[in-house]
């Protein structure tokens, strides 16, 4: 019996973003096993769902544009499927969009190629200014070096070839950032290098993080959202 392999985008909103990527995986495994919907198993002694997610998340960061694939053995349409999948659950973890995958589409995993987000400031930060008027200056800079540090070493690197575009937009920051296996760049990363180059200190609790999209390259090399590697059903 031929799979079907599918694409589902959702969102992680609200106090779920103080879950891990683990999580994430239980609760959709959970989700689907509640829904009824026939996703296929693996062979052998321990079956597991066939699914993989894309460049997940870092702990606090909100999204949009987050995605997984599976291989299903049934399936009825998108959105009898959406339908399915937020009927049993919480709010914060909506699908909104279910596409049909061709037989030779890369897993969203390998595909992604960028990620745009959009930086808030909590009330009553200070330094707010001072960095929404440091953003033309930073990126008019050659190169932008940070210290990068491991578990074994530190190193210097420059992270601007990682930033396709930073810039304000009513009042926030929005920058598009490369992600995925050839090149991923953290946009806490961008937002700690900007700090220090407004001379100001760096604090994650200052300002909120959220991930607009997930994008891949296609055919054109133009970045498109990852659903768009498939079609409604």
């Amino acid at each position: 019996m031929s799979v079907l392999k599918l694409r589902i985008k959702y969102s992680k909103l609200g106090n779920l973003r103080f879950i891990g990527h683990l999580d994430v995986m239980r609760y959709f495994q959970k989700e689907i096993r509640r829904a009824g919907i026939k996703v296929s198993y693996s062979k052998g002694y321990s079956p597991h769902q066939i699914i993989s997610f894309a460049a997940p998340l870092a702990m606090g960061v909100t999204s949009d544009g987050e995605y997984f694939d599976g291989e299903f053995d049934e399936i009825t349409t998108s959105e009898d499927m959406i339908n399915a999948l937020n009927a049993v659950s919480v709010d914060e973890m909506r699908v909104s969009e279910i596409v049909l995958l061709p037989d030779n589409a890369g897993n969203s995993m390998s595909v992604v190629a960028a990620s745009d987000y959009v930086i808030s400031f909590n009330e009553g930060n200070d330094k707010e200014d001072k960095l929404l008027n440091a953003v033309e200056d930073f990126m008019a800079q050659p190169e932008i070096i940070i210290l990068k540090k491991t578990k074994k070493s530190e190193r210097e690197e420059n992270i601007k070839p990682g930033i396709m575009k930073l810039e304000v937009r009513d009042g926030k920051i929005y920058m598009l950032l490369s992600t995925g296996s050839v090149y991923n760049l953290k946009p806490d990363l961008v937002m700690q290098a900007l700090c220090t180059s407004a001379g100001v200190t760096y604090s994650f609790f200052d300002y909120h993080i959220h991930r607009l999209e997930t994008y891949m390259d296609d055919d054109r090399g133009e970045l498109v959202p990852l659903y768009m590697a498939g079609t409604r059903f």
